[in-house]
C-alpha cells in the first residue's frame, strides 16, 4: 500500500482492506467498541493501566515541584526532561527486544514492574539530584512501554485502523481514574504534609499490578524470519519514503505543544482558577475535562471520521486544535482573569484536548503502523515515539 494513498485517505488498495472499511462504515461506532471489549478484554486493561500510572503522578507533579519543594525552572527541567530524554534512547531497545527476542507481553511485564519498585522509591525521596536519578531510571522503564503497549494492540486486532481507537480510550480512562483518585487521596491526607507520597505510591501500585496483568495479555511473539537482524534498522527505511518522512517532520513539531500543556497548563490554571474555586487538591480533577472530551474524540468521532477523511484531513484538525486553545488561554491570561466568565472560558478550552491529541497523535501511531514493515512494527512504534516523546517533547 502506497503512503501517498493512505495520506490521502484512499488506505484500502486490496479486496480484505476495502471490505474491512465497507464493514467499519455500516457498523455503528458504538457497536464496534463493544464489540472490540467483548473480543479483547485484556486490551482494555492494558491501556487503562498504562495511562493510569502515567496520569496519576504527571499532572500533580509540577505544582508539587514548584509549591511544595521550591524547586527552580531548573529542577523543574531536570525532572521534567527525564521521560522524553529517555524517550531518544529505550524505545529502539525495547523494539528490538520485542521484534527479535521476546514476546511483547513479557516484554511489558518487566518494564512495569521494575518501575513500579522505583516509583515507590520515589514517594520518599525530595532532594533534587537523588530525584532526577530516580526519575531517569524510572523513565528508562515507562519509556519503552508506551510504544509496546501500542504494538500489542496493533498486532492483536483484527482491524487496527478501525479498532485501535476503541481499545485505546480505555488508556484516557485510566488516566481520568487516576486523576480522581489523587484528588481523593491528596484531599484526605494533605493535612498530614504527605506531598507526594502518596500520589507516587499510588502510582508505583498501579505499575505492579500492570505488570502482572501483562502476563495476562495474547501471546504476541517475536517475528519468526525477518530479512534483518536489526529491527529498528528496518524501521528508519520509513523515513526512505517521502510521505513518511514529512509526516515525521511535521509530528516533531506538533509534539513540542505536549510539554507546554503538561508542565504549565497546571500553574495556570491554578492561578487562574482562584476565583471559581479550583485548588492544587481538586485542579487535577479540573484538568480530567481535557480526558473526558478525549473519550468522546477516539471512541465515537475516530473511527467514523478517520476511514471518510484520511489520515491527511484528519490531522490537520488535530494540529489546527492546539493553537485554538492556547488562544483562549493567552486571553484569559491578558485580561488578567478579571472574570468568572473568562477562567469558565479557559477551563473549557481543555476540552479542545480531545482533538489536539486524538486527530494527531493517535492518528500518528495508527499511520505508523499501517504503513511500517511486517517484522519491525514494534521498532516503528518505537521511532515515532522517539519523534513524539523524545525529540519533540524535549525542543518544546
Amino acid at each position: 500500500m502506497a503512503n501517498a494513498e493512505i495520506a490521502n485517505g484512499k488506505w484500502f488498495s486490496d479486496g480484505k482492506e476495502a471490505q474491512a472499511m465497507m464493514e467499519a462504515r455500516r457498523e455503528h461506532t458504538f457497536a464496534i467498541a463493544w464489540r472490540v471489549l467483548r473480543e479483547q478484554p485484556m486490551l482494555a486493561v492494558m491501556m487503562f493501566l498504562q495511562y493510569a500510572i502515567w496520569g496519576a503522578w504527571s499532572v500533580a507533579l509540577s505544582g508539587y515541584l514548584e509549591k511544595e519543594l521550591d524547586f527552580t525552572g531548573l529542577g523543574l527541567s531536570l525532572i521534567y526532561n527525564a521521560l522524553p530524554l529517555m524517550n531518544l534512547i529505550v524505545p529502539f531497545t525495547a523494539g528490538q527486544v520485542a521484534d527479535r527476542i521476546m514476546p511483547l507481553q513479557r516484554a511489558l511485564a518487566l518494564f512495569h514492574l521494575l518501575g513500579g519498585v522505583l516509583l515507590i522509591g520515589l514517594a520518599f525521596q525530595k532532594i533534587l539530584l537523588p530525584m532526577t536519578a530516580l526519575m531517569l531510571a524510572y523513565a528508562f522503564c515507562y519509556a519503552p512501554t508506551l510504544a509496546l503497549s501500542n504494538s500489542v494492540a496493533f498486532r492483536n486486532l483484527k482491524n487496527p485502523q478501525i479498532e485501535f481507537g476503541p481499545i485505546r480510550v480505555w488508556g484516557t480512562i485510566g488516566w481520568i481514574a487516576a486523576n480522581w483518585g489523587v484528588t481523593l487521596v491528596r484531599s484526605q491526607f494533605h493535612s498530614l504534609g504527605w506531598g507526594m507520597i502518596d500520589v507516587f505510591l499510588m502510582a508505583g501500585i498501579v505499575s505492579l499490578v500492570a505488570g502482572i496483568a501483562s502476563l495476562g495479555l495474547p501471546h504476541t511473539p517475536p517475528a519468526a524470519e525477518a530479512p534483518d537482524p536489526l529491527a529498528f534498522r528496518r524501521a528508519f527505511t520509513l523515513l526512505y519514503d517521502r510521505n513518511y518522512l514529512v509526516f515525521f517532520i511535521i509530528a516533531l513539531v506538533v509534539a513540542t505543544e505536549l510539554p507546554l500543556y503538561y508542565i504549565l497548563t497546571f500553574p495556570f490554571l491554578q492561578a487562574a482558577g482562584a476565583r471559581i474555586g479550583i485548588t492544587a487538591d481538586n485542579l487535577p480533577a479540573w484538568m480530567t475535562i481535557a480526558q473526558i472530551a478525549e473519550i468522546f474524540t477516539i471512541a465515537f468521532m475516530l473511527p467514523a471520521v478517520l476511514p471518510v477523511w484520511g489520515v491527511r484531513r484528519t490531522m490537520l484538525l488535530g494540529i489546527l486544535a492546539w493553537p485554538a486553545r492556547y488562544a483562549v488561554f493567552a486571553v484569559a491570561w491578558a485580561l488578567h482573569y478579571d472574570t468568572p466568565a473568562i477562567v469558565w472560558l479557559a477551563v473549557a478550552a481543555l476540552a479542545l484536548h480531545g482533538f489536539c491529541y486524538v486527530f494527531f497523535f493517535t492518528v500518528a501511531f495508527i499511520y505508523t503502523d499501517m504503513v511500517a514493515p511486517e517484522d519491525a512494527r514494534s521498532s516503528a512504534q518505537a521511532l515515532i515515539n522517539v519523534a513524539v516523546l523524545g525529540i519533540g517533547m524535549l525542543a518544546g
